[in-house]
């Protein structure tokens, strides 16, 4: 009888633990991905605002990554810092400085992009965020969200976005936009569908006050 009770324990135990295997972490992976094309440049210190509340906020077993946009965003060599934070707070605090100090060495080096492959970007931080296993998953975009390739580049294709949210911030408009507002509807329009049509979500932030809204369910 004992033996019975033992079986059937331990068989209770493997699907436990094959249930909690296949459960979602609870973790949040992000990826910010920002313009350094022509005015963007002077947009810099908001980024580094936006980075400082994002390394306060994430904790340990979250992930987080900042890359450029470049002309082609498409490489990991447009990515200037990315860590997994540790379990133990004192090592997590120590990776959080070093992610600081390389974003401030980038910024006073920056030198500025001639195009913006935002797709490529998008592309890049799926990957890495798959590769992370985060539970949530959040990709988020500093720019006017206008993009512009090099002659010859296709980025008119399908993204695979499901799981993920894409969020643009701090989307200044251009100067085209000054002389008929809805260029800049439609541009967020066209991005908002294209990200949906690939299984993910959109939205704006232009507030930056309002960076909480980034953790909202």
């Amino acid at each position: 009888m004992i033996r019975k009770i033992n079986v059937i324990a331990a068989i209770l135990l493997t699907l436990f633990l094959a249930g909690c295997s296949k459960s979602t972490p609870n973790t949040h992976g992000v990826y910010m991905l920002l313009d350094t094309s022509g005015t963007y440049t002077e947009e810099m210190n908001k980024a580094s605002n936006i980075l400082s509340f994002m390394l306060v906020k994430l904790g340990p077993g979250d992930s987080l990554a900042v890359a450029r946009i470049d002309s082609g965003s498409f490489s990991e060599k447009d990515i200037i810092a990315k860590v997994t934070f540790d379990e133990r707070p004192s090592v997590t605090n120590q990776q959080k400085r070093g992610f600081r100090e390389k974003m401030d060495n980038f910024i006073k080096t920056l030198k500025g992009s001639s195009y913006t492959d935002i797709t490529g970007g998008i592309i890049q931080a799926v990957q890495f965020l798959e590769e992370t296993k985060s539970g949530k998953k959040t990709i988020l975009i500093f720019s006017d969200m206008e993009e512009d390739l090099i002659k010859g580049q296709v980025r008119d294709f399908a993204l695979e976005l499901k799981g993920s949210e894409v969020i643009a911030l701090n989307v200044t408009k251009l100067r085209s936009d000054q002389v008929d507002p809805r260029d800049y509807m439609k541009r967020l329009d066209a991005w908002r569908s294209r990200v949906e049509e690939g299984g993910g979500t959109f939205r704006v932030i232009n507030d930056l006050e309002r960076l909480e809204r980034i953790f909202e369910d």
